[in-house]
């Protein structure tokens, strides 16, 4: 049950979107208070909807006996900490946060769903409608979130407190999955001056139509190289800074509202950006992208970069040092091209087909992938492989002294709500 207490908004969000049209015609023909903490009540259709979504998301038996009493107290919890959140006055939620809050979630679930009619659909409700249904329990939930994280404390657990914890549980602590420690450098074969210059024309001339009068949507439609978005007129949504290209959005927030910009080039190619609307921190672009090209030579190339990078590796030249210079999947640059330690099946299969072979210390040939929105060629070095064990102190140290943290945060979290339990009123009605 500790999973339905972190992440609240999110879970909310996800209620909302997988469940609402259902539970709202459910609430019409029946429903109930099963119980009252501090002013705020807990309908009937409350607790189904958390009890339908935590057996759909943890695949459990919704006839599981104590289950629906296991999300009812964790209801309570929630209550007992969104009770005191307003009697606090130091911590307040601005109408710019619910706002932004709500936009960013509508907008994630309009790219998962595909359009904004499909979510609609699945809500049984314009969108308009869906901010002010849902803007008292998103601001409730923001302020709960925000005074629980302040009341946190940080929880540090002493070398005794882990090897005592590992006396306690050894018997029953779960066997540690197979592990890799990967590591990679990843390369974007560039497009010649030639093909930029010839797309970047093309990307003009369309430009100058639309200037002197030609329809947005339907070039969108007709010339677009942006599959998910040519169909919809080129509609990207609302979006927030960080979530496209550096280029794109400096591009985007400079822009009025109806205003075209000149061709915009990012690592995709060249893009035509028209304003739709801007909401406070929020705009409405649509685009018209023509994606670059790239030749037999290009990608060769790079293939053979990546080789000369190998070669330097298995010769000695230290791996995350290349990495760093040369990688441009920047996130994992900046670490030395650290991919993670962890469980093998968290690994795409390509990956694992790749470095099925290699032994500890080895790096794979180049191979294609996708990074982000980037696609490339990559070679990857398997620092170790580390098989399924049992766990033990001398080996997964750090592994043990996070479940220690853990089991001594839970208890704190039990006990501080045994506290709001005996200093707010609450009742349970079912």
């Amino acid at each position: 049950m500790a999973a339905m207490k972190n992440n609240k908004t999110l879970l909310f969000l996800l209620f909302l979107i997988c469940y609402a049209p259902r539970l709202i015609a459910q609430q019409q023909i029946v429903d109930g208070i099963v119980a009252v903490v501090g002013k705020e009540p807990i309908l009937l259709s409350d607790l189904n909807a958390q009890v339908e979504l935590y057996t759909f998301t943890n695949r459990a038996d919704p006839n599981t006996p104590g289950l629906k009493k296991q999300v009812l107290d964790a209801l309570i919890n929630e209550k007992l900490i969104l009770s005191k959140a307003l009697e606090d006055t130091t911590i307040t939620v601005s109408e710019d946060e619910v706002n932004s809050e709500l936009d960013a979630q509508i907008a994630q679930r309009i790219q998962q769903l595909g359009s904004e009619k499909r979510v609609e659909e699945a809500f049984g409700m314009p969108i308009s409608k869906l901010r002010r249904e849902y803007r008292d329990g998103m601001r409730k939930q923001i302020l709960a979130a925000k005074w629980w994280e302040a009341k946190k404390i940080l929880i540090n657990v002493s070398r005794r407190e882990v090897e005592d914890f590992f006396d306690q549980f050894k018997d029953s602590l779960p066997r540690v999955p197979e592990e890799l420690e990967l590591y990679h450098i990843f390369i974007i074969p560039k497009t010649s001056g030639i093909a930029k210059t010839q797309l970047k024309e093309q990307a003009q001339k369309i430009l100058d139509s639309i200037k002197a009068g030609g329809d947005f949507a339907d070039f969108a439609r007709r010339y677009s190289d942006d599959i998910g978005t040519k169909t919809s007129d080129g509609d990207l949504g609302f979006v927030r800074r960080g979530e496209f290209f550096a280029e794109f959005e400096e591009a985007v927030f400079s822009l009025k509202e109806k205003q075209l910009s000149e061709a915009v080039e990012t690592p995709l190619g060249y893009h035509l950006i028209q304003l739709i609307e801007r909401r406070g921190e929020q705009v409405h672009p649509r685009h018209i992208l023509f994606r670059f090209k790239r030749d037999v030579s290009e990608t060769d190339s790079a293939i053979a970069f990546l080789k000369i990078l190998k070669d330097s590796a298995s010769q000695g030249t230290n791996f995350s040092d290349l990495a760093k210079r040369h990688s441009e999947d920047k996130e994992s640059a900046l670490l030395g091209g650290f991919l993670g330690q962890l469980p093998v099946t968290q690994f795409e299969k390509n990956v694992l087909d790749a470095i099925k072979d290699l032994k500890n210390g080895e790096i794979s040939n180049p191979m294609e992938i996708t990074a982000g929105k980037n696609k490339g060629y990559q070679i990857i070095y398997l620092k170790k492989r580390i098989p399924e064990h049992s766990m033990s102190l001398s080996d997964d140290w750090n592994r043990m002294g996070q479940l220690a943290a853990s089991f001594k945060r839970n208890n704190e979290y039990q006990n501080w709500m045994k506290r709001l339990r005996s200093e707010i009123y609450w009742d349970v009605r079912l």
